[in-house]
């Protein structure tokens, strides 16, 4: 169980930090003696309030126009994905994005060194936010999303907030799935419930070092979080 423990810490001391990255560190840490049919309900479970709370803290610096249209776009993602993709083989698919999304996080962070405002193409935009919604509806990949959110909003209170509520409506309906499909165990819940408080210790002290840290280091610790995000999609599914 102590890994279980550690894993919820640094998981969501970065959720609180940066508002996002919780599933892949979660994962990755638990990965080497889990299956991901136990984790993945499990971190789920933690993951949904931990969302909330975020989406409620920064709810004055969500920019509606940004999340409601990639929210639905994750709704559609999942309900595509539960309909069309239980027998098809996404490992390509997967490692594509993955070097997509690394391409995109290096081409963020040369922008946060760059001494000029550098002007962001609409069109590029536009096709990374609608890819990020398939991409996170389709297959839980929250990376590309993060991605998106980060070129569109203007600092770290923004983009929790908006990426968090999106988490949050996707979480709602892969809840209802894992209940429709049996996933969520009485067990599933109890381990979840043990481990909440670990949840929301990481989570505030995260938000806390958040409040303390520059605003141009948050900004680019998330990057940097984007990049590393990228390689679990390439390696993981090569094999």
């Amino acid at each position: 169980m102590s890994d279980w423990m550690t894993a919820t810490v640094v998981a969501f001391f970065i959720k609180g930090l940066c508002g996002f990255a919780n599933t892949l560190v979660f994962t990755t840490i638990l990965s080497f003696g889990n299956n991901n049919i136990n984790i993945s309900p499990v971190e789920l479970i933690l993951g949904y309030p931990s969302n909330l709370i975020l989406a409620w803290k920064e709810r004055k610096s969500i920019k509606w126009g940004v999340c409601i249209p990639v929210a639905v776009l994750v709704l559609v993602g999942s309900i595509l994905g539960s309909l069309f993709l239980k027998n098809a083989d996404i490992k390509l698919i997967k490692v594509v994005f993955g070097f997509v999304i690394i391409a995109i996080g290096l081409e963020m962070l040369f922008r946060e060194f760059h001494s000029k405002e550098m002007k962001q193409s609409k069109l590029i935009l536009a096709i990374i936010g609608v890819l990020s919604g398939f991409l996170c509806g389709l297959y839980g990949v929250g990376a590309l999303l993060g991605a998106y959110i980060s070129r569109v909003t203007a600092n770290s209170h923004e983009f929790k907030g908006n990426i968090c509520f999106v988490f949050a409506v996707e979480n709602t309906l892969r809840v209802l799935f894992y209940v429709v499909w049996g996933i969520l165990t009485a067990d599933i819940l109890r381990q979840a419930l043990i481990l909440s408080p670990f949840m929301l210790g990481a989570l505030f002290l995260g938000m806390a070092v958040g409040k303390i840290l520059d605003e141009k280091l948050v900004r680019r610790l998330v990057i940097v979080m984007l990049i590393i995000s990228g390689f679990p999609l390439i390696t993981g599914n090569l094999h």
